[in-house]
């Protein structure tokens, strides 16, 4: 007998991973590229307290919290994390510019509430973490 997840099952986990790998390369993409003192500056001038931790903590909480999701663990604690940051992130920066990312707009809100969504329905679904499924084979 086939101890896999079900295919419904398997789907959250693919999407689950699609939805870290995007998270991961946010936050690696700003370690690598010098911008969390960017990031913090700006924060800083948006009023946001402490803006540099902020921003350090959003950077390492993308890389940390992007491979806890790959693995399944602490999943809803990440998923609400990040659903918050995104969320700031849309009042912050993407609402005044619109909808649309690109095409009919720029850097609107469409791909952060895409990210929310999902990671609200990942987060109603916690399985097993992904080495526990894995092992089970």
């Amino acid at each position: 007998m086939n101890d896999l997840p079900a295919p419904p099952d398997r789907a959250l986990l693919g999407f689950r991973l699609l939805l870290a790998l995007l998270i991961g390369i946010h936050g690696w993409y700003r370690l690598l590229h010098g911008g969390s003192p960017v990031f913090g500056e700006w924060l800083q001038g948006q009023g946001v307290p402490l803006p540099y931790a902020v921003a350090w903590g959003v950077t390492l909480g993308e890389i940390a919290g992007s491979a806890c999701l790959a693995l399944g663990l602490w999943v809803r604690p990440f998923a609400l994390l990040f659903i918050g940051i995104y969320a700031m992130g849309i009042v912050l920066v993407h609402a005044p510019d619109g909808w649309f990312v690109v095409g009919a707009g720029r850097n609107g809100m469409e791909y952060s509430v895409l990210l929310i969504g999902g990671l609200a329905l990942v987060a109603m679904r916690v399985r097993a973490p992904l080495w526990r499924a894995m092992s089970r084979r």
